[in-house]
Order: structure tokens, then C-alpha cells, then sequence
């Protein structure tokens, strides 16, 4: 290319220059123009400027995330001590509670008690200024108090119980026991925080010593029968014994006559909650909670309110106690784990994982499988064994709740088999022991306790009671077959650790110095009840009694007989079932 001079005076080689042709040529060193001093001051000038802008930016956006992720923890760390902040504080939702302290009887001078106390004083209707000790307590105290409202839970008139002429319905509890208070204090009290207000309990053994029978005859509600020569008497006039629904379980050893002592019992039972005003009734051993699942505030009382008119008897699916230890101390407050009903799975599911939740034992639960029944307080109303009711002027009516269920802690401490041994005289042969016990795992149970020694006792045990493999009851939880519960156990841990369990003992001793000490069994009979009107069903002639049972008998197309403990069904069932 051709550079033509920049000289304005000499036009004539401007004009050649301008019509001469171009020819590329390479450029040396000699045709670029001298630099200027200040040629690219501009461009670099910029580029460097772009470099330190970027460089600033960045050490910026550094700085703020850095402080962000200092704040950020405080921030949050801030938050939660806001959300758990327990100060002396008014707590808005306290001015739903009423004035006096709610506390169970007997608290006055328990950790709770006197905290509640003061912390009511300071702040009206606050139930946060509690001492850490109790807190858990207090915590169990203010979800059950919710339901006082309803009728749940009788907490009003200062945890005294005391309120239940107004509360509908009425619930009792009968059952028969030979347990100490360790057992029988929480199972009576969380059925109380539950809404049973009465409790009729045939005592013997270890139950009916005065230790026992002082604190549980100094708790409102409870009527304690001892078996006494007069209850005997009674009894043996019943009309069960001219009747055929029983007579498969009469005279037999062990389980089959404590079955038959219990339907007597339950007999007397209905007497005594119809003389109590009682709307229902339920039979209940001191190894089984009611878990009233589905009702709202936990309440057995909804749940029972909510029951349709015209049904007689309500039946409770049984979940079996699976424990994780062999060293279970206080089951209440220690097993959570259960095994779920057949009523309450798919069969699918069921059957399905039969194998792995029967761990090589005969059946899918360890001992019975066919729940137990409340029953409304009604004429002509009788036992169907321990486990059902039953009348003797129509079929009742009867449904199957499909959440709640009765909790039995069954075989939960290792002592439990030598107890049951120690309680029958039946020789430990496969033959003597199908007269003793009814059910296979408790006739093999009964051998194991009788011919093994200690350390075989255990290894037993651990095989076939305790679930020590994480894997599969990680499984069964996940299916569906086992489940955890942990309400019964809240209470429970609650009412102990507010001292309500001590108290009652406190009180009973108390009360007990100011009555005889002389006082026995004799003058304790006065509370069976008159049994000797017309429509008694344990007095009377036996001619009256068996032309009674006559004209029953041709009311009712067939007389059910008693329904014993059942296992859950097997695969023979299933196919017996199908093939029918």
C-alpha cells in the first residue's frame, strides 16, 4: 500500500496519489510510523482498569458471604433459644386455665405440686416457670389438660377426680389380680387420666395383703373384693354353673380356672356397675392398657361417647408388647414396640411376613389374640368369658374399632416365667400341660421353666421372646407389623415423676393410723353386693335357676359358648377358611 505524504502545498502529487493503484506489499520495519510516546495509553489505560474493577468485585462479594455465613448461625442460634425460651413470661394461651393449680390427688407437697404453685402466684395462668426436674411432667400435665373441656380428662376440681357426677360416660374396669402396687398403681391411675372413674377388683395373693388393699381402698373410685369364704359361697350358687356356655373350662387346673374364677367375677362386676350408675363395662388384666387410638384428646370417654346407640359391645383388637431387652424392669415405662393386630393389617401384609413375625414360635402372637370388649351396663347383660360379654335376652349388637386397641404386656420380664410356673402344680409333660394352660406358648413356656436351668431359661428366652435383630424390626416397623406407641408410657413416666404414685401411698398411711389396726377381711365383706333380689343372677334356688335358664334358652336361637383366649390365625385357618 502506498502512503502518500500529508503536505498541503503540493496538490499535483496529491492527485497522483490518489488515482495511482494499490499493491500490496509487505510492510518492514522502515514503512510503520514512528510511535508516538503516547500511542496505546488509551487502550491500556482501559484494559487495566476492567482487571482491578473485576479484582474489587469479588474480594467484595468474598467479604459479604463471609459475613453471611457469621450471621446466619447467630441468626438461627437466636431463633431457637426464642422458641424454647422458658421465662417467668405470661403465656397468652394460659388465660384458657382456670385459677387453681391443676394437680393430681395427693401433690401438694410434690416437685410439681409446689412448683405449679408458685409459678401461678407469680404469673397467672403460666405453666413454663416449672424446674427442669418436672418439666416433663408439667408438659404431660398441659396436653391433658386440653381435653378437660370434653370430659377427656377429669382434671378440674384440683386433679382430685373428684368431678365425675357430670361426666358422661361412666366406665368401670373390672379384673382380677394377685399383682403388687408396682403394677397396679400405674395401671389404675392412667386409666383414670384416660376417663375410667370406677374400678371393681377381685383381689387374692400378693393384691389382698393390707399393705396393698390400704393404698387401693384410699383411692376414689376403687371397691376392693377380697376372696373371701362369702364371696366363695356366693359364687358357687351362680347360675353359670347350671348353664352349658362355661362348662368346657369347669374343673381344670391353672389357666382354666382362673378363666372360670374370672367369669364369676365379671358376673358380680355387672351388679355392682349397675348399682354405681356405670354406663360401660370392660374387663381388663393388670397387664393391659387401653390405648384409645383415633379418639380426640386421647379420651376413652370420646371414644365411647362417639359409639352409636344401638351397639351393645365395642371389641378392642389386642396388640402384643415386643420388647428389645431381657431386662425389663418397669414395662410401662420401657417397652414401646408392639406388634400390631390381625384386625388392624392387610392380610397381604400379614401373611405375607408371617413367617418373620412368628420367629419360629407357634403362633403370631405369644399368648391370646382376640382383644377384649367393653359392654354397656344393661339388663340381662353376662360374661362371655374374659374376653366378651354377652346377654341373655338377645345377640348384642357389636362393632370392631379399627385404631384403638387394648396394649397387653405379655411375658415382658424374664421373672414372668418362673411366676407362671410357680403359680400351677402341672407336671411339665406335653400331655399334663394341654390341661393346665390354653394356649401352645404358655404350655411351652411352663416346661422350659420347670426342666432348664437359668442360663437355658435365658438363651430361651432371648430366642423366642425378645427382638434383638435390628434388621427385621426395622423391617416389620416399616411394613406395618410392628409399631411404636409411646402416649401410655408418656403418662405413666408423667404421674410418676409428679409424684402421684408416692402420694397415694403417703396418703394411705396416713389414713390408716386413724382406723383400727385391728380391722380384717371380715369386716371388708360388706361391700359385695345384694345379690338376693328376684332377677339376681347368683342367688336363689337351683330349681328357679334352671327354669330361668329354660326360658332364656327358647328366647335365644343358640347359646354361644365361652370365647376363650384365641390365637391370631395361621395358614391352617386361612385355608380351612377358603376351603369352606
Amino acid at each position: 500500500m502506498v502512503l502518500c505524504p500529508l503536505v498541503p502545498s503540493n496538490a499535483r502529487l496529491l492527485r497522483e496519489c490518489a488515482v495511482q493503484p494499490t499493491t500490496p506489499h509487505r510492510a518492514s520495519s522502515t514503512d510503520r510510523p514512528a510511535s508516538h510516546p503516547m500511542a496505546g495509553y488509551r487502550g491500556g489505560s482501559s484494559s487495566s482498569s476492567s482487571a482491578g474493577g473485576g479484582g474489587a468485585s469479588a474480594a467484595a462479594f468474598a467479604t459479604r458471604m463471609l459475613l453471611l455465613l457469621t450471621l446466619l448461625p447467630l441468626a438461627l442460634a437466636a431463633f431457637a433459644f426464642v422458641l424454647q425460651w422458658r421465662g417467668g413470661m405470661r403465656d397468652p394461651a394460659g388465660a384458657a386455665w382456670p385459677d387453681d393449680t391443676q394437680r393430681f390427688p395427693g401433690m401438694e407437697n410434690s416437685p410439681l405440686g409446689s412448683s405449679s404453685s408458685s409459678s401461678s402466684t407469680r404469673g397467672k395462668g403460666s405453666y413454663f416457670a416449672i424446674s427442669s426436674s418436672s418439666s416433663a411432667a408439667a408438659d404431660c400435665a398441659e396436653i391433658l389438660g386440653r381435653s378437660a373441656s370434653s370430659h377427656g380428662v377429669s382434671l378440674y376440681g384440683g386433679w382430685s377426680f373428684d368431678s365425675e357426677s357430670s361426666i358422661t360416660p361412666k366406665i368401670c374396669i373390672t379384673g382380677s389380680t394377685s399383682a403388687g402396687l408396682h403394677q397396679i398403681l400405674p395401671w389404675l391411675y392412667y386409666h383414670k387420666v384416660i376417663g375410667v372413674s370406677h374400678f371393681f377388683l377381685f383381689v387374692e395373693g400378693e393384691a389382698a395383703k393390707p399393705a396393698v388393699t390400704s393404698v387401693l381402698e384410699s383411692i376414689r373410685g376403687v371397691k376392693i373384693i377380697y376372696r373371701t369364704k362369702e364371696l366363695k359361697e356366693r359364687q358357687d350358687k351362680s347360675r353359670i354353673w347350671n348353664e352349658t356356655w362355661l362348662g368346657g373350662f369347669f374343673y381344670k387346673p391353672c389357666n382354666y380356672e382362673l378363666f372360670v374364677k374370672q367369669s364369676l367375677n365379671m358376673e358380680m362386676a355387672i351388679i355392682m356397675a349397675r348399682d354405681a350408675g356405670m354406663d360401660w363395662i370392660i374387663h381388663l388384666d393388670t397387664d393391659e392398657l387401653i390405648h384409645p387410638a383415633g379418639a380426640r384428646e386421647y379420651s376413652l370417654r370420646r371414644l365411647l361417647l362417639d359409639v352409636p346407640d344401638n351397639v351393645d359391645m365395642v371389641i378392642f383388637p389386642n396388640y402384643e408388647s415386643s420388647i428389645e431387652r431381657d431386662d425389663i424392669k418397669d414395662p410401662f415405662t420401657e417397652v414401646s414396640m408392639f406388634k400390631k393386630n390381625y384386625d388392624h393389617l392387610p392380610k397381604d401384609t400379614y401373611f405375607g411376613l408371617y413367617k418373620e413375625a412368628t420367629r419360629g414360635n407357634p403362633n403370631y402372637f405369644l399368648t391370646y389374640g382376640n382383644g377384649k370388649s367393653a359392654a354397656r351396663v344393661q339388663e340381662h347383660l353376662r360374661p362371655n368369658g374374659a374376653h366378651r360379654w354377652h346377654n341373655y335376652m338377645k345377640t348384642p349388637n357389636e362393632i370392631k374399632l379399627e385404631e384403638a386397641a387394648i396394649l397387653h404386656y405379655t411375658y415382658t420380664k424374664f421373672s414372668d416365667l418362673t411366676s407362671r410356673r410357680d403359680r400351677c402344680g402341672c407336671k411339665p409333660t406335653k400331655e399334663d400341660v394341654k390341661r393346665c394352660f390354653i394356649l401352645e406358648f404358655d404350655r411351652l413356656a411352663f416346661i422350659i421353666a420347670s426342666t432348664a436351668t437359668e442360663e437355658e431359661m435365658r438363651n430361651w428366652y432371648r430366642e423366642h421372646v425378645v427382638w434383638t435383630d435390628k434388621d427385621t424390626n426395622l423391617k416389620l416397623l416399616r411394613k406395618g407389623v410392628l409399631t411404636r406407641i409411646y402416649a401410655p408410657m408418656a403418662i405413666i413416666r408423667g404421674l410418676k415423676e409428679s409424684g402421684v404414685f408416692t402420694s397415694a401411698v403417703t396418703s394411705a398411711k396416713a389414713q390408716s393410723k386413724t382406723k383400727s389396726s385391728n380391722m380384717g377381711l371380715e369386716n371388708k365383706e360388706s361391700i359385695l353386693p345384694n345379690v338376693t333380689a328376684g332377677q339376681s343372677t347368683l342367688e336363689g334356688g337351683h330349681e328357679k335357676l334352671q327354669a330361668t335358664v329354660r326360658k332364656i334358652l327358647e328366647m335365644v336361637d343358640a347359646q354361644e359358648e365361652a370365647m376363650p383366649p384365641m390365637s391370631p390365625p395361621g395358614f391352617v385357618e386361612l385355608i380351612e377358611s377358603a376351603l369352606s
